[in-house]
């Protein structure tokens, strides 16, 4: 079960008087005076210190791409420290629409999620900004109930399930679309541990599987009836975003947060087979597993790769075009650049 965000968790310390009260007695069972000098000192350290809330999509409050890494190595608070940022909360969601809620209620400042739900969140007035893709070409695969439909074509008059709202989702659409039977196939929303067990049962024709459910669901002998990555203009992408409110008072947020990414992906592409047993730990996905579904080429060293823009406009449009989107809007407009708030 995911464990949703609690409001007692962001409880920030606000209390300049409870502060004063520890200090004197603290001064009184010490029989030493603070000057005001350092109780200033003392004070102002305390109403600059800062708590990053970081949500991510999982089973897990860890992250498992590059920012996970450099979590797990200890090199991402004494980055963000040199910006005021002194704590980093980490909070899981079964989804991007159930992160986006959180964004909206301003319960996490940063999520880590797929690109069709933070363009949905964008184009639905969510005001949040991109900066960054950590993953570019996440797969998905079409897999059928056993002794089920053995093509596209046989998923008419068919339930197909996948998570709506993921990039599950805009590649299953897409590819009903693409086969001319989008409106002959029925879809209908599960979670991907759901959808699993509908799968296993027969109670769906087929599923729309993300990483690591997909390549289980292979080795358990699920036929594949297709996959993502077979089609340049379907597979994923994830997407950093930020909320406006936090690059408000973080303007060097972005520049920063990239420098992290990037020492990150190159200290995961030496070390990939650490950070396979890193990302299964993590996540409890076998070892096989995580390499079917993660592949280290998949994590850019950039903030954001000509694949990756190219896969996130082509998601743009078609979420637009299907009026999942509400509204179109510019990319250029949506990416905060490190120049940008000088």
């Amino acid at each position: 079960m995911i464990n949703f965000v609690h409001p007692s968790l962001f409880t920030r310390v606000s209390s300049l008087g409870a502060f004063l009260l520890l200090l004197l007695n603290t001064a009184c069972s010490s029989s030493q005076t603070l000057s005001k000098e350092a109780l200033s000192t003392k004070t102002q350290a305390l109403s600059t210190t800062t708590t990053l809330h970081l949500g991510v999509i999982g089973n897990s409050r860890t992250p498992t791409g590059p920012i996970g890494w450099a979590m797990h190595k200890g090199k991402l608070k004494p980055e963000l420290a040199q910006l005021g940022i002194t704590e980093v909360q980490t909070f899981n969601f079964p989804n991007g629409p159930d992160l986006n809620e959180a964004l909206v209620a301003e319960k996490i400042d940063v999520g880590i999620l797929g690109d069709t739900p933070a363009i949905v969140a964008r184009a639905n007035g969510i005001k949040t900004r991109l900066i960054s893709q950590e993953q570019v070409g996440q797969n998905a695969w079409l897999l059928a109930k056993k002794n089920g439909p053995r093509s596209i074509a046989e998923l008419k008059g068919q339930k197909v399930a996948t998570s709506k709202g993921s990039y599950m989702h805009r590649y299953l659409l897409g590819l009903l679309q693409k086969n001319g039977i989008a409106e002959q196939v029925t879809v209908v929303h599960l979670l991907p541990n759901v959808a699993q067990a509908a799968l296993e049962r027969g109670d769906v024709a087929a599923i729309a599987a993300p990483t690591g459910t997909g390549p289980i669901l292979i080795s358990k002998g699920f036929p594949v009836l297709d996959e993502a990555a077979k089609h340049p203009d379907l597979p994923g992408t994830s997407a950093t975003v930020v909320t406006e409110a936090f690059l408000a008072k973080h303007p060097d947020f972005s520049k920063k947060w990239n420098q992290i990414k990037l020492e990150a992906v190159k200290d995961i592409k030496a070390n990939s087979e650490e950070y396979y047993k890193f990302h299964s730990q993590v996540s409890g996905y076998p070892i096989d597993i995580v390499k079917a579904s993660f592949s280290v080429k998949q994590f850019p060293e950039e903030p954001f790769s000509a694949q990756g823009l190219q896969l996130l406009e082509g998601t743009k449009r078609f979420l637009v075009s299907q009026k999942l989107a509400k509204s179109d809007f510019k990319l250029k407009d949506w990416i905060f650049t490190a120049e940008e708030h000088r």
